[in-house]
């Protein structure tokens, strides 16, 4: 059995083998320990084949993974198939009059594993598709926006419509200790991760996921080259190289820019208790720099996030984070959040709660506009093993951009169903 509670991942993962992501067990039940994001692509393909605790004990598609289990055994080939849809509806009318956002996406994605497979030395052709579509005026992605805030609730819950996210070969290295990624990668499946920060199964805000709003971070399907490495038992590194502007409707225009110096950089070196350990208690250190891009519309810049995780009686996940930017077109110069996810044992459902503080980002935004205050409180309720309901709150206080309201609250509920 395997522990989904936060969903360890694979992109630049650190491991001896792939990382495993199950709803009803703990940290000590893992095959084997990971770090990454909870979105990339191989760890949500074992994520959601695994068995896991839902409200109704339903499993409608048992005989469905059954034979994609075996496709994957047999050949290598594993994939997935989920649609998600977001509503976000404010108690106050936007800038342009608009209170809510609505949207969805489908995704197709997997991984083909070519190269030793079933060795921690293997390598694989890691993919995904899909389309992001809006249903009303605007997006959940573009809500905050509109309410005069910075920042974005849902970012990937754009109205882009048919795109690529991902395209690469991932190769371990080292039994498994190295990992070497090269294509159109997405670069916050390995900067600054946090196990929380999943837009599908965690935070809707974007306070709470990668560089805390204040990292700069190019486009899904940027062209790029990543590694990450075990130096001992208790510190790991990880690095990469990407162009700083993508775009994933046309991912493949980005070979074409990559050699004009235009790139994104980042290095993170992390302290955790043991390998076995590194995803669930984890403290880290990461910096990103980001070239002036005409292409990107980026001023040049750089900046540090911080990290302080830890998994507590195998349902606590307290957690610290915070940032800073000197220039580069983040959203936010300095930014602080705070907050826990809970998970009984034996449950696929999931609370959290958190707070942030924001400082605009002065280069972006200009000078003289209020701190920002960000609440959200969330929970994830695995209806069956396929579908999880995701009712939330958020409170915004000190729009910068809407001076008329000191505070705005929102309302949202999020679906998912993976197949």
């Amino acid at each position: 059995m395997k522990a989904r509670l936060f969903g360890p991942a694979i992109v630049l993962m650190l491991t001896a083998a792939a990382p495993s992501a199950s709803a009803a067990d703990n940290v000590d039940a893992q095959q084997s320990p990971g770090f990454g994001s909870p979105d990339a692509v191989e760890n949500q393909l074992e994520d959601d084949a695994a068995s896991t605790g839902s409200a109704t004990g339903v499993n409608l598609t048992e005989s469905w993974f059954g034979w994609k289990a075996g496709l994957q055994e047999k050949h290598g080939f594993g994939f997935g198939v989920d649609y998600s849809t977001v509503l976000m509806k404010a108690d106050k009318q936007g800038l342009g009059g608009v209170d809510s956002g609505t949207g969805g996406m489908v995704r197709l994605f997997g991984a083909w594993e070519l190269v030793g497979r079933g060795t921690p030395n293997s390598g694989a052709f890691v993919w995904k598709v899909e389309n992001r579509h809006k249903y009303g005026t605007i997006p959940p992605a573009d809500l905050q926006f509109e309410l005069g805030g910075i920042g974005l609730v849902e970012p990937p819950f754009s109205d882009q419509g048919g795109r690529v996210t991902n395209c690469y070969w991932r190769q371990r290295l080292g039994e498994g200790k190295v990992t070497l990624v090269g294509g159109f990668v997405d670069v916050t499946d390995f900067y600054d991760v946090f196990a929380l920060a999943s837009p599908w199964t965690g935070f809707l805000n974007f306070a709470f996921s990668t560089g805390t709003t204040t990292a700069f971070l190019p486009n899904d399907a940027t062209l790029g080259v990543g590694a990450g490495a075990m130096l001992s038992e208790k510190i790991y590194v990880i690095g990469s190289l990407a162009n700083a502007w993508s775009d994933p409707r046309v991912p493949f225009k980005g070979i074409e820019t990559f050699g004009d110096g235009e790139y994104f950089k980042s290095l993170e070196i992390g302290l955790t208790p043991g390998h076995e350990r590194i995803y669930f208690d984890n403290t880290h250190l990461s910096f990103w720099h980001v070239d002036e891009s005409s292409l990107a519309g980026t001023p040049g810049g750089w900046g540090l996030n911080i990290q302080y995780v830890r998994y507590l009686n195998k349902k606590w996940m307290p957690f610290v984070r915070a940032g800073y930017a000197d220039e580069g077109g983040s959203l936010m110069e300095t930014s602080v959040s705070a907050g826990f996810g809970y998970q009984a044992t034996g449950s696929g459902d999931l609370l959290g709660f958190a707070g942030n503080w924001g400082q605009p980002n002065a280069s972006t935004w200009g000078s003289d506009l209020e701190d920002q205050y960000t609440v959200e409180l969330f929970y994830r309720l695995q209806l069956t093993e396929q579908l999880a309901i995701t009712p939330d709150v958020q409170l915004l206080i000190n729009p910068p951009n809407n001076p008329d309201h000191d505070s705005i609250w929102m309302y949202g509920i999020r679906a998912r169903l993976a197949l």
